[in-house]
């Protein structure tokens, strides 16, 4: 059996005597895609966040192909393969579309100024932005912001990528295109791990489900399976068994 793409070991992450993530381990295997599900404060994001470098663990570690990079530096573990968007939208404002997805080639993914524009050029075809190459970030819809984190971060080339609350504001029309999108993407070779509220979306997409509650585990395993569990319908959707 192949070893896991990523691995979660025993993770934790406290502000304080507060635990925001609780012992947290699972692994992902190469070609899975991953979902994330949690109530509002679950830890969903600090988990992210302890993943990509973002925030360093108080205990526990995070394994990439084997190698641990639990104290790695964000940039070091892009280059490695971690890519990532994020729930709020920022982007370079006073770029254009283009400008910003070429930054992430270019110092994401470590690639000259002539492949990462390249690349550029697809990810934009694929993520329906090429239209809107030559406007500047800062004067995107909500939308077309999402739709350029998501192309920010397939620009970095990543051999695993996480979605945090990308479906989040879109209609179910747009929800569709994005899990065919997602469907594409998964199919050219990149594992994905998402966390998201949509759950229509998110089961469309996702091999396994993970259900966080305070920080910790409260249940995994296949994603109809998980959702119907009272345990998970009491705490995610307050229905009581």
């Amino acid at each position: 059996m192949s070893s896991p793409l990523l691995e979660v070991r025993d993770v934790t992450k406290r502000y304080g005597s507060l635990e925001v993530v609780r012992a947290v381990s699972f692994a992902v295997a190469d070609g899975e895609a991953l979902g994330i599900l949690g109530p509002n404060g679950a830890g969903k994001t600090t988990l992210f966040n302890l993943i990509t470098g973002d925030v360093l663990a108080d205990d526990g570690t995070v394994v990439l192909e084997g190698q641990d990079v639990s104290r790695m530096r964000p940039h070091v573990r892009c280059r490695m393969g971690i890519g990532r968007s994020y729930q709020i939208a920022q982007p370079f404002a006073g770029l254009t579309v283009f400008e910003n997805v070429l930054v992430a080639g270019m110092f994401g993914a470590g690639l000259s100024r002539a492949d990462a524009g390249a690349l550029a050029l697809d990810v934009l075809e694929r993520t329906a932005l090429l239209q809107h190459a030559n406007r500047l970030g800062g004067t995107l819809t909500l939308l077309q912001r999402k739709r350029l984190e998501l192309a920010r971060a397939l620009a970095t080339r990543p051999r695993i990528l996480l979605l945090d609350e990308i479906a989040g504001g879109l209609t179910d029309r747009e929800a569709a295109t994005l899990v065919g999108l997602l469907g594409s993407i998964r199919a050219s070779g990149v594992t994905i791990v998402w966390i998201e509220h949509v759950v229509h979306a998110l089961i469309a997409v996702a091999t396994r489900l993970i259900v966080l509650d305070s920080g910790a585990v409260l249940a995994q395993g296949e994603p109809r399976a998980v959702i119907a569990s009272a345990d998970v319908q009491r705490v995610y959707m307050g229905i009581e068994a």
